[in-house]
């Protein structure tokens, strides 16, 4: 298959090296940054191994990417989805299957919006892997797969054989989820980091400088934890308003296999795959002060948790947890002082 990649970012350079490195398929990236990019994308993988994968276009032009393209993948934050939705459009022939790496940032309703009806659509619940960029446009690290993947696939001729052909790409087990509301709300990255974030600086008011950096995972709390489930306990009420299949979006105490806030916050400081990775701060003199301009704020506020709580608003669901903790990001992070 002819596969075009949308998006330079961690998810990006792993995807698009890794289903290269497989050399079945032709792979291209639409980027805004095509210079810094170099056609042989090297992927470390978690057992040591580095995969080379060969990319034979890389362009910031839209039509030169998908216009031959049999799968568009969007790898790219929840800001960036409609205006590269709208830049590929016009390029795209009514059978090119057009998802997203993730849905939880709103990818099916702005395509649903913005696409013409006929252009098949999936999205992923989750992400496939955990990446992390090492030298842009050049050498990445995959730090962690999934044991499985759940995938979101409509308007498609044969859905069944399309997921096939995405079990191939990942060499992972898929499975086919009902309809797009079960991929597109999720109890990960929009519920999982703003229970962090509060839990580290609710508290937080301008002039505060730490002395250092916490590790985001490694020294998750049970006050995070129990901010994470009781969240989840909310979204799990609005899933059952919703058409979708009880249980399709598993809780997030049986995904971690816990019990409670103690046994999930030990769970979260144990994943090897989380290890290392820090809260987002910026250096300010001698300390550090809390970086709200960071993906985890740009994102998962505004184009993660929000869908949630909109969605819940229009099925008059109450999500008091949700609303308290997006309140803060609305009104303190994501609009931070100078």
């Amino acid at each position: 298959m002819n596969i075009c990649i949308c998006g330079g970012g961690n998810l990006g350079h792993v995807v698009a090296g890794f289903i290269a490195a497989q050399k079945q398929h032709e792979v291209s990236i639409l980027t805004r940054h095509p210079q810094q990019w170099n056609h042989q994308l090297l992927i470390e993988t978690p057992d040591d191994m580095l995969l080379t994968g060969t990319v034979s276009l890389i362009t910031s032009d839209a039509c030169q990417a998908v216009g031959k393209a049999d799968v568009v993948l969007l790898c790219l934050p929840g800001f960036s989805m409609s205006d590269v939705l709208t830049q590929i459009k016009p390029f795209l022939r009514p059978s090119t299957a057009v998802g997203s790496v993730v849905s939880s940032t709103g990818f099916y309703f702005e395509a649903k919006k913005l696409l013409p009806p006929d252009n098949p659509l999936f999205g992923f619940q989750r992400v496939p892997f955990i990446a992390r960029t090492i030298i842009y446009g050049h050498r990445a690290k995959l730090m962690g797969f999934k044991k499985t993947i759940s995938v979101a696939i409509e308007r498609h001729a044969t859905p069944l054989v399309f997921l096939h052909q995405l079990q191939d790409l990942f060499r992972t087990p898929i499975m086919l989820l009902d309809n797009f509301y079960e991929a597109s709300l999720s109890n990960s990255n929009p519920l999982l980091h703003p229970a962090r974030l509060y839990d580290l600086w609710s508290d937080w008011r301008e002039g505060t400088v730490f002395g250092h950096v916490p590790l985001f995972y490694e020294e998750w709390t049970e006050q995070a934890a129990q901010l994470y489930i009781d969240m989840d306990n909310e979204l799990q009420i609005l899933l059952q308003s919703l058409p979708v299949r009880k249980g399709c979006i598993p809780t997030v105490l049986n995904y971690y296999e816990s019990n409670d806030a103690c046994s999930l916050a030990a769970k979260l400081r144990s994943i090897d795959a989380f290890k290392g990775i820090h809260a987002p701060m910026t250096k300010v003199g001698n300390g550090y002060v809390p970086d709200f301009h960071s993906r985890y704020f740009t994102e998962d506020f505004p184009y993660g948790l929000s869908i949630v709580i909109n969605l819940a608003r229009e099925k008059r669901v109450p999500t008091p947890t949700m609303d308290k903790i997006y309140q803060w990001g609305a009104n303190i992070a994501l609009k931070p002082t100078t």
